[in-house]
């Protein structure tokens, strides 16, 4: 297999609905998707009480939204069942390495991206790698949250890989 396209879960609600900013990433994954139409999508996301607290994991809904729009069901993966950043860059690469990719692409959101390409440039430093990141659509007061949050997670990172 040539490439994979890495889908990085988000929140999604009890009743299993994606949040705004996991749609995003996922309409961000279909576009990387169409312009690499032989690459798969490996979507990312278990369980945790920040993300995802159904029965089922986060990247069964990002999957279900994936097909909704037109991603064949053979062109998605295997769930990677992460509950955080370093967990989908860990998982995700034995699932890599089975199908024998040459090259992948991350997707996350805007606000993400830093603390994401270190985690994964560091895991995935064996193979091409790429990211793409959509845009998160939130209030700036919202966005100016996460990104608060993203600082303090990315100064926090003791990831020895």
């Amino acid at each position: 297999m040539k490439g994979v396209i890495i889908l990085l879960g988000a929140p999604n609600d009890k009743k299993g609905r994606l949040s705004n900013i996991a749609r995003e990433r996922c309409d961000q994954a279909i576009l990387e998707y169409r312009k690499h139409p032989k690459y798969k999508i490996l979507p990312m996301g278990g369980f945790g009480s920040h993300f995802n607290v159904t029965d089922k994991p986060h990247a069964y809904y990002s999957s279900c939204y994936l097909i909704s729009k037109g991603v064949p069901e053979e062109d998605i993966l295997e769930f990677g069942e992460s509950s955080n950043t370093v967990e989908d860059a860990e998982l995700s690469w034995p699932i890599i390495q089975k199908y024998g990719v040459e090259r992948v692409i991350v997707v996350t959101s805007d606000f993400h991206m830093q603390r994401a390409r270190v985690i994964f440039e560091k895991r995935f430093s064996e193979i091409a790698i790429m990211f793409a990141e959509s845009k998160t659509r939130l209030s700036q007061k919202e966005l100016d949250k996460l990104k608060l949050k993203e600082k303090k997670a990315l100064s926090r990172l003791h990831y020895s890989g």
